[in-house]
């Protein structure tokens, strides 16, 4: 059954019969509202609610659904990777992989007002998008990843719901919607992606801003510079894996901003960037606590973006809770 708003007496899916239950409905459902021939599109961004999306209307429709990879180039290290590995190979999903870092990169050059970096992203992905959606004339339907959360806080004026959202006209007059997670609550959406089979480091993938790491490479974007961000990210979530923090820590980055510091390299003087570590918990990003992290594996931490990231001299630890600060930098 597709359902318009969530059931009062809707059950909690919190066990895996649950989940089994909730996909062999909406299967149904996406059947149904697709027919025997319709194909749907879908934006999928890697993260846990399109990626269980399209692991939904996979198993519904098969190469049917025609998913669109966009790399903006402000993902992090590896991501890209795993969306091809887990629906190209492993799921032979019908995936459409766009590498469009240039083309970003070369539209925030200069920028460092975070307002407009955000707009800039966002507005390139859509007509990124838009473009592949132009190409296939004969697919009726758009997915989306939207979940409850998203339509509560629409509805209360948190935030702008995002059911084809900025699309250009012409694109959404095309499209009807189908959006088979839309009545579940995060941590159900995770439960029903753990039933369909997703890996883990996708399913419980930590909260990660629609920006990326260009709201972590503080100021102007620069190649170097958003590298060392992704480089120090990448070392930080290997060693909280390693120290068992993973999926025990809410939400752990780096940070670079947009200036240097003085430091002594091989006995010269350097002037090089900093890194801040941050590892915040939250049960919903209203407030958060900082996490003790234990001071052995800050060292490591430390001397591993010492040795591993170019152009970094300092390593930080950020000890501001939310409030006075919030959980990111822009």
């Amino acid at each position: 059954m597709i359902y318009d708003r969530r059931p009062d007496d809707m059950v909690r899916i919190t066990t895996p019969a649950l989940a089994e239950a909730y996909i062999e409905e909406q299967v149904e459902a996406i059947r149904a509202q697709v027919g025997p021939d319709g194909k749907v599109l879908l934006a999928l961004s890697g993260g846990v609610d399109s990626s269980v999306c399209a692991a939904l209307l996979l198993r519904a429709i098969g190469d049917r659904l025609i998913s669109v990879h966009v790399n903006h180039g402000l993902l992090r290290k590896g991501e890209p990777e795993q969306v091809i590995e887990v629906f190209r190979d492993r799921l032979q999903a019908n995936l459409i992989y766009v590498d469009a870092t240039d083309r970003f990169l070369d539209k925030l050059a200069g920028v460092s007002d975070p307002e407009e970096k955000r707009h800039i992203i966002g507005a390139e992905f859509i007509n990124v998008f838009a473009e592949e959606a132009r190409k296939l004339e004969d697919v009726a339907f758009l997915g989306q990843g939207t979940i409850w959360p998203d339509i509560l806080e629409s509805e209360a004026g948190i935030k702008a719901h995002h059911n084809a959202g900025g699309l250009p006209e012409d694109i959404k007059e095309r499209f009807e919607l189908v959006e088979p997670v839309k009545i579940l609550f995060k941590d159900e959406v995770r439960c029903v992606g753990k039933a369909l089979g997703l890996p883990d480091s996708m399913v419980y993938r930590q909260p990660f801003p629609g920006p990326g790491l260009g709201v972590r490479c503080v100021g102007a974007i620069t190649r170097d510079r958003l590298e060392a961000v992704r480089e120090s990210d990448a070392i930080l979530r290997e060693e909280f894996a390693k120290a068992g923090l993973q999926g025990k820590v809410w939400q752990y980055f780096t940070v670079v901003p947009d200036f240097t510091s003085t430091g002594i390299k091989d006995g010269k003087r350097c002037d090089d960037w900093m890194v801040i570590i941050r590892a915040v918990n939250s049960l919903d990003a209203t407030s958060a606590t900082i996490e003790e992290v234990p001071y052995w594996l800050l060292l490591k931490i430390r001397d591993r973006i010492f040795r591993e990231v170019s152009g970094v001299n300092r390593v930080l630890y950020d000890l501001s809770c939310k409030e006075p600060a919030t959980i990111e930098y822009e």
